[in-house]
């Protein structure tokens, strides 16, 4: 028997992911890693892991796996049920799952994305330094599906009875103008903050796909494709923003209209297809220093 988790219901889209493969945009390889990291990061630390530590990413819950050994296990991200055998557990504590029992993660309340881990870290193979899955191209390792066997790696530190998380409450995503804010009316960055938008169904780990004011270009022609970064809002030609996610292409061939900020982005891996979110300039438009020639 699998010494680590034996997967016995996968859910709808449950992958591996640790802090990302990094520096190999260059090469046309995405970055992936947690969509939710201050959930990732949660759970390791609670569990006396390091933060590169490798965790599952849980797309909407519905997930099982049963314990080849005793592991301290934490789940994180959506508010959801945890349940090992039939006992209710602990959502984001450190949890003991004995040799041969079940954990169950539910469907989340709210929220999209949870998160598990395990003391010692899930040990599958790195895929180019990292055992990130990216969906886009799938590089790293498989999907997981039932019957998936995951190793675990040796617990590097004692887990912890709690921690205190970060507020979790949903607000506007701050978003710096450029680079290629010029291919918009004056007024585009106002407009794209000044009313909410809804989250698309077709958004998922490369994009969150927006709909609401359409952001109309200014300039005829091609932008020729250039290399875009985490948190880029894109603007195709029908108007609507796309938030580039983790799983996001190195390049892109229309206009960013703004970037994101990094400690904004856990929330759109926590956002459900109808629900609004809202921008708001950074730095705020009104501030001379924010003026733009």
């Amino acid at each position: 028997m699998n010494a680590g988790l034996t997967v016995l219901e996968p859910g709808a889209l449950t992958t591996v992911q640790d802090r990302g493969r990094l520096g190999l945009a260059h090469l046309g390889v995405p970055r992936a890693g947690p969509l939710d990291d201050r959930a990732a990061d949660l759970a390791n630390r609670l569990l006396g892991n390091p933060p590169e530590a490798a965790v599952l990413e849980v797309t909407l819950g519905e997930f099982s796996a049963r314990a080849g050994r005793g592991h301290w296990v934490a789940v994180t991200g959506a508010p959801c049920p945890v349940v090992v055998d039939d006992a209710p557990a602990a959502h984001a504590e450190a949890v003991w799952v004995p040799a041969g029992a079940v954990l169950r993660v539910g469907r989340p309340r709210t929220g999209v994305r949870s998160y598990v881990a395990v003391a010692g870290g899930f040990d599958v193979e790195p895929v180019l330094g990292s055992r990130s899955t990216d969906t886009l191209a799938w590089v790293g390792p498989p999907r997981i599906g039932e019957g998936t066997e995951l190793p675990v790696g040796r617990p590097a530190g004692e887990p912890h009875g709690h921690d205190t998380p970060r507020p979790s409450g949903r607000s506007p995503l701050r978003v710096t103008p450029g680079p290629r804010d010029d291919w918009f009316g004056a007024d585009a960055v106002h407009r794209l903050c000044a009313a909410p938008y809804v989250v698309e169904a077709d958004s998922n780990r490369v994009g969150l796909r927006l709909k609401g004011t359409a952001l109309e270009w200014r300039r005829k022609g091609e932008l020729p494709s250039e290399g875009m970064v985490l948190g880029a809002v894109q603007v195709p030609p029908n108007g609507q923003p796309v938030v580039f996610l983790a799983d996001h292409p190195p390049t892109g061939g229309y206009p960013v209209i703004g970037v994101v900020r990094r400690e904004d982005l856990w929330q759109c891996g926590q956002l459900r297809p109808g629900d609004e979110v809202r921008f708001m300039p950074d730095p705020p438009l009104d501030r001379p220093w924010a003026a733009r020639g």
